[in-house]
């Protein structure tokens, strides 16, 4: 914070955490980097007139200004990282049809061989599981890049999206083998039921995680 430009910008990555609009951030950053000049104008320097707190600073700031938080969207990301996640499955799906006949070719089983049932099922599942993760966390991190704490609503998706993973895919699994691996379109819907129930749930709390303390009455982490 010695200078200037490193003051604004820090002030402004505050106000973007805490859900300020764009056009507010414009204009605090601009009576902010006039108040900076001028104070700079006489000899002081930013960490003089300010202190080292500057995303307190920049807190009050915005809180005196009376500007408007944009909500945590809960529903925006959520659609969002789900449509990465069927992206991601139906990515895992083709690679899994293409690399599988690859895959006999070059090993060269002996005729008779059989894999695994359950080897076979938890592959089938959890490449399925890590592409679908993968393609969540992606979207919400390409897509939603404006949105404010976006990027550590991602951090916390890549641990807690393959983490329900982790727990959805036996669950799905021992479903799957109580119907006898049935492929009848309820028996999928409920799978693919399970499934977006689990994601969706992971990210609402990576949503919430990374949003805490961003209503003002606390300090947020660093972005």
């Amino acid at each position: 914070m010695d200078t200037i430009d490193d003051a604004v910008m820090i002030a402004d990555r505050e106000w973007r955490a805490c859900g300020v609009r764009r056009r507010d951030r414009t204009a605090l950053a601009a009576d902010l980097r006039l108040d900076l000049e001028s104070a700079a104008a006489d000899g002081v320097t930013p960490r003089q007139l300010i202190g080292d707190d500057l995303r307190g600073f920049a807190r009050r700031l915005a809180d005196e200004a009376g500007v408007r938080r944009a909500p945590h969207e809960y529903g925006r990301v959520i659609r969002t990282a789900l449509t990465g996640a069927v992206l991601g499955g139906c990515a895992g799906a083709v690679v899994l049809m293409i690399a599988y006949p690859l895959m006999v070719r070059l090993v060269d089983l002996p005729r008779g061989f059989r894999v695994p049932l359950l080897l076979a099922v938890l592959l089938y599942y959890g490449t399925a599981a890590g592409l679908a993760a993968g393609g969540a966390v992606v979207a919400v991190r390409l897509r939603l890049r404006d949105l404010p704490g976006v990027r550590r609503t991602a951090n916390a998706m890549l641990v807690l999206v393959p983490l329900a993973g982790v727990v959805v895919t036996p669950v799905v699994m021992r479903f799957a083998r109580s119907t006898g691996y049935s492929t009848a379109p309820l028996v999928v819907a409920a799978e693919a039921g399970l499934v977006v129930a689990a994601v969706a749930g992971a990210v609402a709390l990576a949503r919430r995680w990374s949003m805490r303390g961003h209503d003002g009455r606390r300090a947020p982490a660093a972005v």
